[in-house]
This record gives structure tokens, sequence and C-alpha cells, in this order.
């Protein structure tokens, strides 16, 4: 009997069913097509061994001037630096205290301890020093603040039990507060289950009392982001509705990021122009200092060269816009010759144009907003990007991408989650890939992959929160978030789990040494006799 040939399209198609995808493929995981065949994905090990604090929502690689390479990784609790093997905590220091006999032990592990306008929130993180042991516990070290007594105590938890209760102990020393962590996760509202309830949180008016709306000023409803970027060798990193600073590359991984000088205190995210070289904070203040003046829609860059000087005058290039279509900027790439904004609902370029206004700024499309601060990258001049129900280009003209797995990704997509989506590039292979979480899940769980040189789609299961190509490490770097685990890279006392593992990825054929599931299917196919 003759063999019989036939040929599938490559790509998966899920806009059909099973039966009607006649000579297509409709479902797949851990599987790609790249040269008009499929083939499984390759492997992945671990980058380091050592699992770090909290859920990555940004990672940013460079090459310093001395040729070492460097991996930030910004999350809702810290932000770290990796060095040729090791990470290293460069969280910035928000305030120190000298205190005199702060601790109270009371026979157990837990430890009160009082500072007068603290500031601190559940979850932050303290280190001390100099302190004198109190009741067998050696305190100078760090913890993570257990819970939130009041604005002028909080409790610790130490790995030991005191031996004794002893009320204010442990003689002069300092408490070094870093920044208090955000969210790991989206909520979609206000009320039940967006904080830890408790009368603090409620400002102290008592059970069932609504908080209008938060009297607190603590309940965030996004997820923590982080925009990471360079300006010359030094990081900057720019916390989402909070605080931008640098990390100095000279100063070594000893030292912390500190904040940058007369910036705006709170901003949505920033970036680093090219090749003018200004700090540009989107959705930032219209009065440097005052976070109550946040404006969602204003952008205001430094002078030229100079991080530290924001203020406008006839002798510098500092200054400020407002973007009039949306109802807050969301994200901003580099791209050829211009700045590319997004909001919620547009698109817009941002252009050095020199004295005396510095940039012009133009829309380029409507009703084309993103739909999270990292869904979208640009390509050698070519932008790519997730919106609330498509996928987009912009070349020149925006355009709507055909994509043949659409439907199925927009109608499982957790739309509370969706900010955290966010787009990676794998250049060996010709992938953009956006990872995003499905309905029912919190985190990201999934992804949907499109080969922009033979313009095929597919969907998958891969679980990764960031992501950079291999530009500066010879592999792809992804990050896990683990919510069990507790992180193991640093000494953290009463450190409570959730977790993230770094990967190298695109080697070998297993996921960290266990098998890899990977499967294909077609639809109907109909075989003569």
């Amino acid at each position: 009997m003759p063999l019989t040939n036939f040929t599938i399209k490559p790509g998966i198609n899920k806009e059909v069913t099973d039966y009607t995808g006649q000579g297509q493929w409709v479902d797949s995981d851990n599987v790609r097509f790249f040269q008009g065949l499929p083939q499984k994905i390759k492997g992945w090990d671990k980058f380091v061994d050592t699992t770090i604090v909290g859920v990555v929502r940004d990672q940013h690689g460079w090459i310093a001037l001395d040729g070492t390479r460097y991996d930030a990784f910004g999350t809702d609790r810290k932000l770290y630096v990796y060095e040729e093997g090791l990470v290293f905590d460069i969280t910035p220091i928000r305030a120190t205290e000298a205190l005199t006999d702060p601790f109270t032990t009371n026979g157990t592990a837990t430890v009160l301890v009082s500072d007068a306008g603290h500031g601190c929130e559940a979850g932050g993180f303290v280190t001390f020093d100099s302190f004198s042991t109190i009741d067998g516990l050696d305190m100078n070290q760090e913890f993570e603040v257990t819970s939130v007594v009041n604005t002028s105590a909080y409790t610790v938890t130490h790995t030991s039990t005191a031996t004794g209760s002893t009320a204010g102990g442990g003689g002069s020393g300092n408490a070094e507060y870093q920044i208090n962590p955000g969210p790991a996760f989206s909520t979609s509202a206000y009320g039940w289950g967006t904080g830890e309830w408790d009368v603090a949180r409620a400002g102290g008016l008592g059970w069932g009392v609504p908080s209008s709306p938060d009297t607190a000023g603590n309940v965030t409803l996004a997820a923590r982001q982080w925009s990471l970027d360079n300006f010359g060798e030094d990081l900057i990193a720019t916390q989402l509705n909070g605080g931008t600073y640098r990390w100095d590359t000279s100063s070594g991984t000893s030292t912390r990021a500190a904040i940058v000088a007369n910036a705006p205190t709170t901003s949505r995210l920033s970036l680093v122009s090219s090749p003018d070289r200004h700090l540009i904070l989107f959705g930032t203040e219209t009065t440097i200092g005052n976070p109550a003046t946040q404006d969602d829609l204003l952008l205001r860059f430094s002078d030229q060269e100079d991080i530290n000087n924001y203020t406008p005058t006839a002798e510098n290039t500092a200054g400020s816009l407002r973007i009039a279509d949306g109802s807050r900027i969301l994200a901003a790439e580099r791209s050829r010759g211009q700045t590319l904004v997004w909001t919620d609902t547009s698109l817009h370029s941002l252009q050095f144009i020199g004295p005396p206004f510095t940039f012009g700024l133009r829309q380029l499309g409507q009703n084309c907003g993103i739909i999270g601060q990292h869904a979208g990258i640009d390509l050698n001049g070519n932008s790519f990007w997730m919106s609330q129900d498509s996928f987009y280009t912009f070349d020149g003209s925006v355009k709507k991408l055909p994509c043949t797995v659409e439907q199925f990704v927009f109608n499982n997509i957790n739309q509370t989650a969706s900010e955290n989506a966010f787009a990676g590039h794998n250049g060996e292979f010709n992938e953009i890939i956006w990872f995003y979480a499905r309905t029912g899940s919190d985190q990201i769980n999934a992804v949907v992959v499109y080969n922009y040189v033979e313009g095929t789609w597919w969907t998958g299961t891969l679980a990764r929160t960031s992501w950079i190509d291999r530009e500066t490490y010879d592999n792809p770097v992804g990050t896990e978030y683990l919510a069990d685990t507790t992180a193991n890279n640093e000494t953290i006392l009463g450190l409570t789990a959730g977790a993230t593992q770094l990967y190298i990825h695109e080697q070998g054929d297993d996921a960290d040494g266990e098998a890899m599931d990977a499967y294909l299917k077609s639809g109907a196919v109909q075989i003569g006799q």
C-alpha cells in the first residue's frame, strides 16, 4: 500500500475546533515552530542555586565599563543585583533610627520593638546593629516585620526563644529600615481581601466600619512593579507609584541603591532616553516632592546628563509634558529615533527636538492601549505589544496583528492580574513571548508566542515572571515564583514564604533536571484507504 503524505500548517490555530481544524495544529505545550516545523523547546537549569525574596516583576541585564556582567531583579519586597555567580541585596534604605532599649521580650520568639513613627508595614525589613544581647537573643541581624502594633511599635520573630521577659532592653543601637514592600498580587477593589484587616488598617474605627476608602493610605490595588534601566553603567530603578533610585556600579555590591536627589518622589515608571540621556519619569508629580500631586498622564524629564535636576530654567533642558488621551501612562520603550509611550488607550511618540522645548509629543494611535507596564517590546524600530483584547505592532503605523490564538488568550486571561503580563524576546528563534496569568491564577502561568519572521503563533504553560534575552549572558534568563518556598539567598529572621528561582534557558532538554512534558495536537485528519 503506498504511503499517504499529508502536511499540517505551522503554528497553532485555537480559533477552530478539533474537527474543523483539518490540516492545522490546534493545541500544544512546550513546543515551538521554527522554519516551518514543530520542535520541543529547549530546557533550563538554575542560574543560581539560591532563591531570592518575593516575586520578580522586572529584570534588567547590562555590562559595566570594566566588562562585569550584571542582572538586576525588582521584586514586590526587595531589589537585587546579580554579579558573576552571586545575588546581592541592594534594596534602598528609607530611614535609619538610633534607639535606646527598644526591645521587649515575653519568653517566646516574638520581640516587640518600640520606635515612635517607625513607618513599618508588615512584611517589611529592618536590620539592627550595635545592640546588646537581651534574654539570650542576639538582635543584631536582619528581620522581617511580623506585625505592626501601632505607629510606635511593631514585632519581629527570632529563631530562638527568649530566656526571660524584659520590658525595654537591648541598650543603644541602630535600626535600618528598608523601603516598604508592595503587594505581590493585584487585587480588583477595595474592601475585604485587599489587605490584612485589622483595627490599624481600618483607621482605628473598628470591625465593620469601612475605611473610606483607605484612611491609613496603605491600600494599593496594583502589584508592585519596577522599571529598571541604565544611566551609563549605573542602575536606575523606579517602583510603581513610588520613588526612583540609583545604584552606583562603581561603589560595589556592598552598597545599596539610593534615592535620586531632587527627583519626584512618586512616579509610575522611568526610562533613560537615547541618545540625549534624559531621565524621564512617567505618571509623576506636578509639584516635585508632593505625592498628592501625582498625575498619571504627566511625564517629567531631567536636565540632559543630570538626573538630579528637574526644575526647568532658561539654561537647562528639564521640563514636563502631559498626554491628553487615556487615563494613565502604562509603559514606555525606546525605539528608533523616538521613545514610544503607551497609555491604557493610546500610543504616543516622544522625540528629542532640542531647546527650547526639548521634547515633542505626538499621538500615533487610538484604541490601541497596552495591557501592562512590561507588555511591549521594540525590536530594531518595530514595536509589538499586548493590548486588552488584541496584539498590535508599530512599524511606522499602528497595525493589529492577525492572531490564530487571540480568542483563546483573551477569553482566558485573568483581568485582575493582566497588568502583570510582560513581553520577552528569544532572538535565537525569532520569538516574542508574552507571559500572563490565566483565569483562576493570580500569578503568571501561561505564555503566548509569536514568531515575527514566520508569522506563526502558539501557546503554552511556561510560568515565568520576568525574562531577558541572551545579550548579556550566553542564554536567556527567566524567573519563576514559588509561593510556598522560603528564600535562602540571605539570612533573614522571621522570613515568610514566597521566593523566586532564577533559571538559565535554552540549554539541554530537561526542566531543571526533570523530564519535560511536551505535546502537539492536530485537528481531524482524513486518510484515504
